[in-house]
Protein backbone atom coordinates (compact mmCIF):
# COMPACT_ATOMS: atom_id res chain seq x y z
CA UNK A 1 0.00 0.00 0.00
CA UNK A 2 0.95 3.56 -0.88
CA UNK A 3 2.60 5.79 1.90
CA UNK A 4 0.77 8.81 0.06
CA UNK A 5 -2.02 9.69 2.59
CA UNK A 6 -3.82 11.04 -0.09
CA UNK A 7 -3.41 7.85 -1.82
CA UNK A 8 -5.08 5.90 0.94
CA UNK A 9 -7.88 7.95 1.72
CA UNK A 10 -8.92 7.74 -1.93
CA UNK A 11 -8.80 4.43 -2.15
CA UNK A 12 -11.59 3.72 0.28
CA UNK A 13 -14.61 2.38 -1.33
CA UNK A 14 -17.68 4.48 0.26
CA UNK A 15 -19.98 3.53 -2.12
CA UNK A 16 -22.02 1.66 0.64
CA UNK A 17 -22.45 5.44 2.20
CA UNK A 18 -23.25 7.17 -0.88
CA UNK A 19 -26.66 8.85 -1.17
CA UNK A 20 -28.42 9.81 -3.66
CA UNK A 21 -31.10 12.39 -4.58
CA UNK A 22 -32.13 13.70 -7.94
CA UNK A 23 -29.06 11.57 -9.29
CA UNK A 24 -26.59 13.54 -7.49
CA UNK A 25 -24.60 11.85 -5.05
CA UNK A 26 -23.59 12.54 -1.41
CA UNK A 27 -21.48 10.97 1.14
CA UNK A 28 -22.69 10.84 4.50
CA UNK A 29 -20.91 13.08 7.12
CA UNK A 30 -20.75 10.88 10.41
CA UNK A 31 -18.52 8.37 7.70
CA UNK A 32 -16.34 10.75 6.24
CA UNK A 33 -15.69 12.50 9.71
CA UNK A 34 -14.90 8.83 10.51
CA UNK A 35 -12.71 7.53 7.85
CA UNK A 36 -10.72 10.66 8.68
CA UNK A 37 -10.53 10.39 12.19
CA UNK A 38 -8.78 7.12 11.92
CA UNK A 39 -6.62 7.77 9.12
CA UNK A 40 -5.23 11.40 11.60
CA UNK A 41 -6.47 11.82 14.36
CA UNK A 42 -5.35 14.87 14.93
CA UNK A 43 -7.43 16.12 12.10
CA UNK A 44 -9.52 19.28 12.22
CA UNK A 45 -11.95 21.74 10.80
CA UNK A 46 -12.98 25.28 10.58
CA UNK A 47 -15.63 26.96 9.17
CA UNK A 48 -14.80 30.40 7.94
CA UNK A 49 -17.54 33.31 8.17
CA UNK A 50 -20.57 33.01 5.63
CA UNK A 51 -20.31 35.40 2.68
CA UNK A 52 -23.40 36.91 1.07
CA UNK A 53 -23.91 37.21 -2.69
CA UNK A 54 -27.17 39.39 -3.15
CA UNK A 55 -29.58 37.54 -1.00
CA UNK A 56 -27.59 33.81 -1.38
CA UNK A 57 -24.87 32.55 1.07
CA UNK A 58 -21.65 31.00 0.11
CA UNK A 59 -19.89 28.61 3.27
CA UNK A 60 -16.20 27.92 3.46
CA UNK A 61 -14.68 25.20 5.12
CA UNK A 62 -10.90 24.03 6.35
CA UNK A 63 -9.99 20.92 6.47
CA UNK A 64 -6.56 20.44 8.29
CA UNK A 65 -4.95 16.50 7.89
CA UNK A 66 -1.76 14.94 7.81
CA UNK A 67 -0.37 18.85 8.56
CA UNK A 68 -1.97 20.17 5.62
CA UNK A 69 -4.79 23.05 5.36
CA UNK A 70 -7.73 22.12 2.39
CA UNK A 71 -10.29 24.85 2.23
CA UNK A 72 -13.44 24.38 -0.25
CA UNK A 73 -16.44 26.55 -0.41
CA UNK A 74 -20.08 26.09 -1.03
CA UNK A 75 -23.38 27.63 -1.88
CA UNK A 76 -25.90 27.28 0.29
CA UNK A 77 -28.27 25.18 -2.00
CA UNK A 78 -31.59 23.34 -2.03
CA UNK A 79 -32.04 19.54 -3.24
CA UNK A 80 -31.74 20.68 -7.12
CA UNK A 81 -28.64 22.18 -6.30
CA UNK A 82 -30.09 25.69 -6.67
CA UNK A 83 -28.63 28.43 -4.75
CA UNK A 84 -31.56 29.20 -1.66
CA UNK A 85 -32.34 33.01 -1.14
CA UNK A 86 -32.18 33.93 2.33
CA UNK A 87 -31.59 30.89 3.68
CA UNK A 88 -32.41 29.57 7.47
CA UNK A 89 -30.66 28.62 10.16
CA UNK A 90 -31.66 24.90 9.07
CA UNK A 91 -30.69 24.86 5.48
CA UNK A 92 -27.05 26.41 6.54
CA UNK A 93 -26.41 23.91 8.54
CA UNK A 94 -27.51 21.42 6.74
CA UNK A 95 -24.90 22.62 3.70
CA UNK A 96 -22.11 23.13 6.38
CA UNK A 97 -21.86 19.39 6.74
CA UNK A 98 -21.87 19.02 3.01
CA UNK A 99 -19.27 21.51 2.34
CA UNK A 100 -16.97 19.89 5.61
CA UNK A 101 -17.62 16.52 3.66
CA UNK A 102 -16.20 18.80 0.42
CA UNK A 103 -13.06 19.79 1.83
CA UNK A 104 -12.50 16.48 3.55
CA UNK A 105 -13.15 15.24 -0.11
CA UNK A 106 -9.78 17.19 -1.38
CA UNK A 107 -7.63 15.18 0.97
CA UNK A 108 -8.56 11.94 -1.23
CA UNK A 109 -11.84 10.51 0.53
CA UNK A 110 -14.61 10.28 -1.67
CA UNK A 111 -13.34 12.91 -3.58
CA UNK A 112 -14.04 10.44 -7.29
CA UNK A 113 -17.67 11.06 -6.29
CA UNK A 114 -17.37 14.80 -7.59
CA UNK A 115 -16.02 13.04 -11.29
CA UNK A 116 -19.44 11.31 -11.14
CA UNK A 117 -17.52 8.04 -11.04
CA UNK A 118 -18.74 4.78 -9.43
CA UNK A 119 -15.61 3.43 -7.98
CA UNK A 120 -12.27 5.11 -6.52
CA UNK A 121 -9.13 5.68 -8.36
CA UNK A 122 -5.38 4.39 -7.70
CA UNK A 123 -2.42 6.22 -7.05
CA UNK A 124 -2.35 6.62 -11.03
CA UNK A 125 -5.35 7.62 -11.61
CA UNK A 126 -6.81 4.27 -12.83
CA UNK A 127 -10.27 2.76 -11.40
CA UNK A 128 -8.42 1.13 -8.56
CA UNK A 129 -9.61 -2.00 -6.28
CA UNK A 130 -12.06 -0.89 -3.33
CA UNK A 131 -10.26 -1.36 0.48
CA UNK A 132 -11.71 -3.92 2.24
CA UNK A 133 -13.18 -2.20 5.62
CA UNK A 134 -12.78 -4.20 8.59
CA UNK A 135 -16.37 -5.83 9.77
CA UNK A 136 -17.68 -3.67 12.37
CA UNK A 137 -18.56 -5.56 15.76
CA UNK A 138 -22.23 -7.39 16.41
CA UNK A 139 -24.33 -4.78 18.12
CA UNK A 140 -24.18 -6.63 21.78
CA UNK A 141 -28.16 -8.31 21.90
CA UNK A 142 -30.60 -6.20 24.48
CA UNK A 143 -30.97 -8.79 27.20
CA UNK A 144 -34.90 -9.72 27.74
CA UNK A 145 -36.58 -8.18 30.77
CA UNK A 146 -37.35 -11.25 33.05
CA UNK A 147 -40.85 -10.74 34.25
CA UNK A 148 -43.16 -7.76 32.83
CA UNK A 149 -46.49 -7.32 33.83
CA UNK A 150 -49.30 -5.43 32.77
CA UNK A 151 -51.34 -2.52 35.12
CA UNK A 152 -53.59 -5.19 36.73
CA UNK A 153 -57.33 -5.98 36.14
CA UNK A 154 -59.14 -9.23 34.83
CA UNK A 155 -57.12 -8.58 31.39
CA UNK A 156 -53.83 -8.37 33.05
CA UNK A 157 -50.65 -10.32 31.37
CA UNK A 158 -48.01 -12.06 33.20
CA UNK A 159 -44.64 -12.75 30.99
CA UNK A 160 -42.14 -13.99 33.06
CA UNK A 161 -38.83 -15.33 31.02
CA UNK A 162 -35.71 -17.28 32.06
CA UNK A 163 -32.72 -15.24 33.34
CA UNK A 164 -30.35 -14.03 30.22
CA UNK A 165 -33.05 -15.50 27.86
CA UNK A 166 -32.90 -13.28 24.23
CA UNK A 167 -35.34 -11.15 23.39
CA UNK A 168 -36.71 -13.05 20.44
CA UNK A 169 -37.98 -15.60 23.32
CA UNK A 170 -39.64 -13.20 25.19
CA UNK A 171 -41.32 -11.36 22.42
CA UNK A 172 -42.78 -14.60 21.26
CA UNK A 173 -43.83 -15.00 25.28
CA UNK A 174 -45.76 -12.12 24.98
CA UNK A 175 -47.30 -13.23 21.32
CA UNK A 176 -48.47 -16.42 22.75
CA UNK A 177 -50.26 -14.34 26.26
CA UNK A 178 -51.57 -12.15 24.13
CA UNK A 179 -53.13 -14.22 21.39
CA UNK A 180 -54.57 -16.35 24.31
CA UNK A 181 -56.12 -13.22 25.95
CA UNK A 182 -57.84 -12.92 22.19
CA UNK A 183 -59.48 -16.05 22.18
CA UNK A 184 -61.28 -15.19 25.22
CA UNK A 185 -62.17 -12.08 24.18
CA UNK A 186 -66.07 -11.78 23.80
CA UNK A 187 -66.16 -8.33 22.62
CA UNK A 188 -64.42 -5.44 21.16
CA UNK A 189 -64.10 -3.62 24.51
CA UNK A 190 -62.45 -6.99 25.92
CA UNK A 191 -60.00 -6.89 22.70
CA UNK A 192 -59.13 -3.07 23.81
CA UNK A 193 -58.81 -3.75 27.82
CA UNK A 194 -56.62 -6.66 26.89
CA UNK A 195 -54.05 -3.44 25.42
CA UNK A 196 -54.60 -0.45 27.17
CA UNK A 197 -53.59 -2.98 30.45
CA UNK A 198 -50.49 -4.71 28.79
CA UNK A 199 -49.79 -1.21 27.18
CA UNK A 200 -46.59 -1.17 29.08
CA UNK A 201 -45.22 -4.31 27.72
CA UNK A 202 -46.20 -3.67 24.05
CA UNK A 203 -44.62 -0.92 24.19
CA UNK A 204 -41.51 -2.56 25.31
CA UNK A 205 -41.53 -5.10 22.69
CA UNK A 206 -42.06 -2.58 20.06
CA UNK A 207 -38.59 -1.21 20.92
CA UNK A 208 -36.75 -4.24 21.49
CA UNK A 209 -38.82 -6.54 18.48
CA UNK A 210 -40.27 -4.47 16.30
CA UNK A 211 -41.21 -7.13 13.80
CA UNK A 212 -42.98 -9.53 16.26
CA UNK A 213 -44.88 -6.60 17.71
CA UNK A 214 -45.93 -5.18 13.84
CA UNK A 215 -47.53 -9.28 13.50
CA UNK A 216 -49.12 -8.84 17.14
CA UNK A 217 -51.07 -5.38 16.46
CA UNK A 218 -52.42 -7.22 12.91
CA UNK A 219 -53.71 -9.68 15.48
CA UNK A 220 -55.60 -7.05 17.66
CA UNK A 221 -56.76 -5.09 14.45
CA UNK A 222 -57.96 -8.77 13.31
CA UNK A 223 -59.57 -9.23 16.46
CA UNK A 224 -61.49 -5.86 16.64
CA UNK A 225 -62.58 -5.57 13.21
CA UNK A 226 -64.03 -9.27 13.51
CA UNK A 227 -66.51 -8.01 16.58
CA UNK A 228 -67.01 -4.37 14.47
CA UNK A 229 -68.24 -6.93 11.83
CA UNK A 230 -70.70 -9.20 13.80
Amino acid sequence: MSDNKFVQLAGIDVSKHIEKKNNLSYLSWPFAIDQLMRADPQANWEFSAPEMYGETMMISCTVTAFGKPMKMHLPVMDHRNQAIKNPNAFEVNKNMMRCLVKAIACHGLGLFIYAGEDLPLDEDGNTAKPVKQAPKAAPAAKPAPTAMEGKGGAWTLKVTAEPGGDVAEWAALVSDAAKLGLSQAASESDVLDLFRTNANIFTRMKADAPDAHAALMTEFANSRNAFKKD
